[in-house]
């Protein structure tokens, strides 16, 4: 996999969504990884469309109940060791 975005900023969902929607059009292999309050950007309809052609796309289980509650979430949740495993198959992680 070419980049990683780790998402760990509530602010990043328009930028994460312009560099997600590059990757596909470049076919650049990506996935994204959200923690802490990053995981909110994950209500922006934008966002989700755009982080749909990732690879993986994963929230922090823990950080999801924290700023999310019991809401279902768009993309699977796991844990920090998936976020490792992520970032060790990347060739970049690019933190937002």
């Amino acid at each position: 996999m070419e980049i990683l975005f780790h998402v760990a900023n509530a602010h990043a969902g328009r930028i994460l969504a312009g560099l997600a929607r590059a990757c596909t059009r470049r076919a650049i292999s990506f996935a994204c990884f959200f923690t802490h309050d990053g995981v909110t950007v994950l209500d922006d309809p934008d966002v989700r469309k755009a982080v749909a052609g990732a690879a993986s796309a994963a929230a922090c289980r823990h950080a999801w109940e924290r700023f999310c509650g019991s809401r279902s979430c768009p993309v699977e949740l796991a844990s920090q060791t998936a976020n490792s495993a992520l970032a060790a198959k990347s060739l970049r992680v690019i933190s937002l």
